[in-house]
């Protein structure tokens, strides 16, 4: 899944949900008592569609996530559990899948009237329409359901040879073209999710456009609202099938340009919001700390990775400081180079530029090094990250003999840098390369946190590898001309920068490909970020000048390997490796690490380590009258973590 990096809202576990919406409306912060049942924050960027077998960025899966139910779904410890399949089974191969559909879930439109019940065949249909529709998020399925493929592709036009099929009105099968033992994972995932055929073709092309009566509902919320730049509203759906996990009854985000950090904290304090991200930085924190220096509270980081990534074949120069066609040529021919990436990826204090936005305090305890989380799968006993730094040993990267375990800034080493500058100053020298390379890297003109951030990569790589080599400009840009060339672009051609900060990558299944597939040279869905387009000859003339076609190989080994879990996450390894090496994206940070004020019952929203039903969920969810206290936490979050590990040995010995 695509997530936007801002300085708002990174992952707060404190209440299972991003802070780029949470809150309760209260006349004080700690005076009377507050209303816990509405839900009042803020939200940065508008969503651009409610159809939610299309769209794989987190701007609009956070809001449609709350108001349509799939087969399976979270819980707060992260467990798979029922939701609107009751039950399955599984053959013997592991490639059928049969559910039994919960009966009498109701579908409802905008105005909370019946419009009829969730049937099997409504995930056919959903399915069927996401293939219409060329959902980006295809991608999580396409390979994994006998036919869906050659349906995609268009070497067949029969959707019945497709591997789903409903048995009776209440029985769904999926059939798969080999073994999946995370498959149930990806049902958590909008693409999965049903759709009504009967309000598909009467909304036509206006299915999931951004009003209320563009989709139906049956979720725990109903759209009321939507102003672009202004206002998103929702209230609980009262015909929800479980309406007892339903204990925020209203929710109100209101537009934030992020121009005024401390206005989060001022809107707590007054009673308006129940929860704010705070800033270290700011001008404002010491008066966060003189009142609330027992609350302020510290989230744990997330599964998403957030990264720089190089532009690798630039077309767009809206925003730019270069003058001549020699600059662009010159910077281009650059960033093809393999020292120079690697170069700059040394000379980075990611520590440094963490703290813009979190401090000191919390500079470190976000860090990552590498795309995948070091635990989010095991080899050999051991967290994944040792098994990538293995193979960067084997290969002889620069990489090598450093550890990738998170909240360490592992890669900044300035002696290396200057290394690979030196290496990489004769090899473009050679080429004709005039020096400095000029980097552009945008950021939105209000956005004070990324701004901070951006100058922190500008000093550290100028200062590291010498202004003479290379110069960082800062392009500061509007809102809508900053998404539209970097998070929102959905070509190469279309991104608008040399690197870029402002996306980042979260898990749409429980295996190591719904990483490392995204910058696959022929289907990757990340591929933007690095200037590159599916199917463009010159694209693809520019993946094998960096070694995608070879990192692409690793990773097609790597899933081919079925049968052995931990041979499957050894062989991804290898291919993370080489990704690394590489040097075309540099991790940065996930999402959470951050600290906030709240008032959102600790660890009572779901969490989802992968897919959707965690993040801006509102389902399960709980408000409090006071403040929570770091002691009330810290508490919560040891039960939390120990009921973690209880079921993960549970699922060990099983």
């Amino acid at each position: 899944m695509k997530l936007k990096r801002i300085g708002l809202g990174l992952t707060i576990l404190a209440c299972g949900v991003a802070l780029a919406a949470c809150g309760g409306k209260s006349s004080s912060s700690s005076s009377s008592k507050a209303n816990t049942s509405t839900y009042n924050y803020v939200y940065t960027t508008d969503p651009t569609t409610l159809d939610y077998t299309v769209s794989s960025r987190a701007t609009n899966s956070d809001i449609f996530q709350n108001f349509v139910d799939g087969l399976l779904t979270r819980n707060r410890y992260g467990e798979l559990k029922p939701d609107l399949a009751t039950s399955y089974k599984v053959s013997n191969d592991g490639k059928t899948y049969t559910y039994s559909i919960r009966k009498g879930v109701k579908w409802v439109d905008s105005e909370g009237n019946t419009y009829g019940t969730v049937t099997a065949q409504d995930f056919i249909t959903g399915l069927k329409h996401a293939v219409a529709a060329k959902s980006e998020t295809l991608y999580v399925v396409q390979d994994s359901i006998v036919g869906l493929d050659d349906y995609v592709n268009g070497k067949t036009k029969d959707f019945s040879k497709v591997g789903v099929k409903a048995i009776g009105k209440y029985k769904l099968q999926y059939n798969l073209t080999q073994a999946e033992s995370y498959w149930n994972s990806k049902l958590t995932y909008g693409v999965m999710f049903p759709v009504n055929a009967k309000f598909l073709k009467e909304s036509g092309k206006n299915f999931g456009k951004m009003k209320a009566d563009s989709i139906l509902y049956n979720g725990g919320y109903i759209l009321k609202n939507f102003t672009s730049k202004s206002v998103i509203q929702m209230t609980a759906n009262s015909s929800y099938w479980d309406k007892r996990d339903i204990h925020i009854k209203n929710v109100k985000l209101t537009y934030n340009d992020l121009s005024n950090p401390d206005s989060l904290y001022k809107a707590f304090k007054s009673g308006t919001n129940s929860a704010a991200r705070v800033y270290p930085n700011s001008a404002g924190y010491k008066e966060v700390e003189k009142n609330n220096k027992n609350n302020i509270v510290w989230s744990l980081p997330g599964s998403t990775t957030y990264n720089f990534t190089f532009n690798l074949n630039r077309k767009n120069y809206d925003a730019t400081s270069k003058t001549t066609s020699k600059e662009k040529s010159d910077t281009k021919k650059a960033i093809l180079n393999k020292n120079f990436r690697l170069a700059v990826q040394f000379a980075f204090n990611k520590a440094d530029y963490n703290a813009q936005n979190v401090g000191k305090a919390g500079a470190k305890k976000s860090l990552r090094n590498q795309l995948i989380p070091p635990t989010f799968v095991s080899v050999d006993g051991k967290n994944y990250n040792v098994a990538v730094e293995k193979e960067l040993t084997a290969i002889s990267s620069p990489l090598s003999k450093i550890s990738l375990a998170d909240g360490q800034d592992s890669t900044y080493s300035p002696t290396k840098a200057k290394a690979l500058i030196a290496t990489a100053k004769e090899e473009l020298e050679a080429e004709g390369v005039s020096l400095p390379i000029k980097l552009d890297i945008p950021e939105d003109e209000k956005d004070q946190t990324g701004i901070n951030q951006a100058k922190s990569f500008k000093k550290s790589i100028e200062s590291v590898l010498g202004k003479d080599n290379v110069q960082v400009d800062i392009q500061l840009i509007s809102q809508d001309k900053y998404l539209a060339g970097t998070y929102e672009a959905t070509t190469g051609a279309q991104a608008d920068y040399d690197i870029s900060n402002a996306s980042g990558w979260g898990p749409d299944y429980e295996d190591p490909s719904t990483y490392l597939d995204i910058y696959n040279p022929e289907s990757g869905s990340m591929l933007s970020t690095i200037g590159l387009t599916i199917g463009d000859t010159e694209s693809a003339v520019v993946a094998k000048a960096v070694g995608l076609d070879k990192y692409a190989t690793l990773v097609d080994t790597a899933e081919a390997e079925t049968s052995d879990v931990n041979k499957r996450n050894a062989l991804f390894a290898k291919a993370e490796a080489a990704l690394l090496d590489s040097g075309i994206q540099i991790p940065v940070y996930s999402d959470g690490g951050t600290p906030s004020v709240t008032k959102i019952v600790p660890f009572t929203g779901g969490y989802a380590p992968s897919g959707l039903g965690g993040v801006n969920s509102y389902k399960y969810m709980k408000l409090q009258s006071k403040p929570v206290t770091t002691a009330q936490y810290n508490k919560a979050k040891a039960a939390w973590n120990k009921e973690r590990a209880k079921i993960a040995k549970a699922n060990a010995d099983d």
